[in-house]
């Protein structure tokens, strides 16, 4: 039997026990279905080797060895990794277009007594739904931006709204990177197509008549595309602005940021870059300030000079609908947290 998948949401309720990605630990590195576990029938060494003797020697010599590689991986599986499993269990299966590494594995799972079936059309067809909802739709939510200067702990309060049950996107935490110049965090971004699925699933999850908050961000952060979809939803979003005196800022700067100004030498990569559209007066300034280690002054100079420039031309281009301004005022604990509960309320006034 095949799941033919008609929508994002049908995966999502697919009613099977576990779903099983048999492709490469590379290919579902990229991207996979959301709750997959990863038992690849060919890893990333037999896949190539198998598509270079496919393309430069036979076919059927490709067919005839990724045969015998695909049986023993499977097999090793099933006594590894599923045998823990009683008869009633119910896998579903897929591999990249839902043919022979899905297939096999799925066969050799019923002939066991498992109740397996496989995704028609495999990955393939299950990024399809996932271009559908966020590139050739219109999402159906009320979004609500929080914008603010940059150090005006607006990822702080979204965090904390998600605590107090706030339908909240936070866009930075599945691009894995803070959106700004010093944003990059070590464990690096996912993949386009893995950002989009993490995407896809939270969007669907939301509620539609409750509002849904989301940090105001440009169309990229870092090396990722924020998707038509939603892109189009945010602009057309109104605000919450956050406010909050430029020292406070630099302070509240300094501390989140505190494991990007140990790394001077990387610290110093990042921004001068920056010499062609900020001057070397400017950028020399900052260095001076990293050699001599003033992190707070340093956070007020980036701000005064690069950041705070960034966000009033960002304001001027887009121009946005501020229905409501915040002040944090020292950005201390309690100040947040008044804040937050601020915002809450607001939310709250505009659920249908």
């Amino acid at each position: 039997m095949t799941l033919k998948l008609m929508s994002f949401q049908a995966i999502q309720k697919h009613g099977y026990d576990t779903v099983i990605d048999v492709r490469s630990p590379a290919e579902f590195a990229e991207d996979h279905i959301p709750g997959a576990i990863n038992l690849p029938v060919l890893d990333d060494h037999e896949r190539a080797m198998v598509g270079t003797i496919y393309k430069q020697e036979s076919p059927f010599k490709a067919r005839k060895i990724g045969a015998a590689l695909v049986f023993r991986n499977a097999a090793n599986h099933i006594e590894k990794n599923l045998s823990h499993h009683e008869g009633g269990w119910k896998p579903l299966v897929y591999c990249w277009r839902g043919g022979k590494r899905s297939g096999s594995f799925s066969w050799m799972l019923r002939e066991i007594g498992w109740r397996s079936d496989l995704i028609e059309g495999g990955y393939r067809s299950y990024r399809r739904q996932v271009t559908q909802l966020l590139y050739d739709s219109t999402l159906d939510l009320r979004f609500v931006q929080l914008g603010g200067y940059t150090g005006t702990a607006k990822t702080d309060i979204l965090h904390r709204l998600r605590d107090l049950g706030a339908q909240v996107l936070d866009l930075e935490g599945v691009a894995q990177h803070r959106g700004s110049l010093l944003g990059a965090m070590p464990s690096g971004q996912p993949a386009q197509k893995r950002f989009e699925s993490i995407l896809a699933q939270t969007l669907s999850g939301f509620d539609p008549k409750r509002p849904v908050l989301v940090e105001a961000e440009s169309s990229k952060i870092g090396k990722l595309n924020l998707p038509p979809s939603l892109w189009e939803a945010m602009k057309k979003a109104p605000w919450f602005e956050v406010t909050a005196h430029l020292f406070a800022r630099a302070k509240y700067l300094s501390q989140t940021y505190s494991d990007v100004l140990e790394n001077r030498e990387e610290l110093v990569a990042r921004l001068q870059p920056l010499r062609h559209f900020r001057g070397h007066a400017t950028v020399d300034n900052w260095m001076q300030l990293i050699e001599r280690g003033e992190n707070v002054q340093l956070c007020l100079a980036l701000s005064q000079d690069h950041y705070d420039p960034a966000y009033d031309k960002s304001i001027r281009s887009v121009g946005p609908k501020v229905i409501r301004r915040f002040d944090v005022a020292d950005l201390s604990v309690g100040a947040i947290d008044v804040v937050t509960r601020q915002i809450a309320t607001d939310l709250q006034q505009m659920e249908i």
